[in-house]
């Protein structure tokens, strides 16, 4: 059974989608068995598993990644989204303010001057963050997706910025810790060493 899923992604990134001389789609293609066809008029975008394909989720994936190239992320950054453990979170900012200088101080709040404030939530939880139109999307593991969530609502909801880096920087350890107790934990009730 083939499966397929369709999305639109804003006119002005089906470039970055297709790529260089199509290398882009090519290789999502060849990557995901998914044939990929897009409608260059209305940015809709359609996937369809290929016969070869033999990844149930390869439909779903290269979705995600479409769709995080549509959401503004470079598409080396969208290719994580490869691993299975790897996921796509958009917000949607009108959920925080419904006029356009609304949106533009909450984009603001998040980016940080510089850049600084979302340089610091990807550094801190491992991932990718991109703000574009009125989203900012997130791409990582799990746990580390939803530290970086919690650390945006937290700010367009008008958290103070040392407060979220405070924030991020106890997450971190935590973290860390967590995976260094994996590390060391015995394999099993047999194990001695």
């Amino acid at each position: 059974m083939k499966a397929d899923a369709r999305i639109r992604i804003p006119k002005s990134r089906i470039a970055v989608v297709i790529g260089p001389d199509g290398a882009i789609k090519r290789q999502l293609e060849k990557t995901t068995k998914i044939a990929i066809t897009i409608d260059s008029s209305d940015g809709l975008v359609v996937m369809e598993s290929m016969e070869d394909c033999e990844d149930p989720l390869a439909v779903w994936k290269a979705r995600d990644i479409v769709q995080a190239i549509g959401r503004g992320f470079s598409p080396q950054r969208a290719f994580a989204l490869l691993d299975d453990d790897v996921y796509l979170r958009i917000i949607n900012l009108e959920e925080f303010g419904n006029t356009p200088n609304q949106i533009r101080r909450l984009k603001g709040r998040v980016i940080g001057q510089g850049g600084k404030t979302r340089r610091n939530i990807e550094e801190l939880t491992d991932t990718y963050v991109a703000i574009m139109g009125n989203t900012i999307s997130v791409i990582g593991e799990v746990e580390n997706q939803q530290i970086a969530v919690n650390a945006i609502v937290r700010l367009l909801r008008g958290a103070e910025h040392s407060t979220i880096n405070r924030y991020l920087n106890t997450q971190r350890r935590q973290m860390k810790k967590r995976r260094a107790l994996e590390l060391w934990q015995p394999l099993g009730p047999d194990a001695t060493e």
